[in-house]
């Protein structure tokens, strides 16, 4: 049984400032996995990046991904967890999948700090060819996509909330 939601989507769409209000919304923990890697690599991921390149973080992502052993839980995740098949499939297992579906254009007016968020891209990809690619896996994992654009993030962790009842949370 699934007792636990991820949040998947574009860095800048919300994950981890809309998971923090949904678990608080519906009296569940909160687990941001790009947090996870932080502290168990004691790095920034930017560094993580410049390091080992974008491949690495997404295989330290997929490790943390596949270590969750978590229940009554909002699961925030890194933006490239999608390339994993695996870390979808334990996810999904484990968790209601939710895309937070957020338009380039908003995507690019919250995010100012590319060069040093941690986004793990090839060096000759575009932002936008990585939002085109990222969203169709988006859409391709989700079990339910909520519109992240005109709405507050109360209201869309109140969205997600109804969309999602405890009682298919177990």
């Amino acid at each position: 049984m699934k007792t636990n939601i991820t949040l998947i989507g574009m860095p800048g769409a919300g994950k981890s400032t809309i998971g923090i209000i949904l678990a608080k919304t519906m009296s569940l923990g909160f687990v941001d996995t790009d947090i996870l890697i932080q502290i168990n690599r004691q790095q920034p991921l930017q560094q993580i990046l410049e390091q080992g390149g974008y491949l690495s973080l997404r295989r330290i992502e997929e490790e943390e991904i596949l270590r969750l052993n978590v229940d009554h839980q909002v699961i925030a995740t890194g933006g490239s967890a999608v390339y994993s098949e695996r870390a979808m499939a334990h996810l999904r297992q484990i968790s209601t999948i939710v895309f937070l579906d957020v338009s380039f254009d908003e995507i690019c007016r919250r995010i100012h700090n590319f060069a040093s968020r941690g986004i793990a891209c090839a060096d000759n990809q575009s932002f936008e060819e990585l939002y085109e690619e990222r969203r169709y896996l988006y859409r391709r994992y989700a079990e339910l996509t909520v519109n992240g654009n005109h709405h507050s993030q109360d209201e869309i962790a109140e969205t997600i909330a109804e969309l999602v009842s405890m009682d298919d949370l177990g």
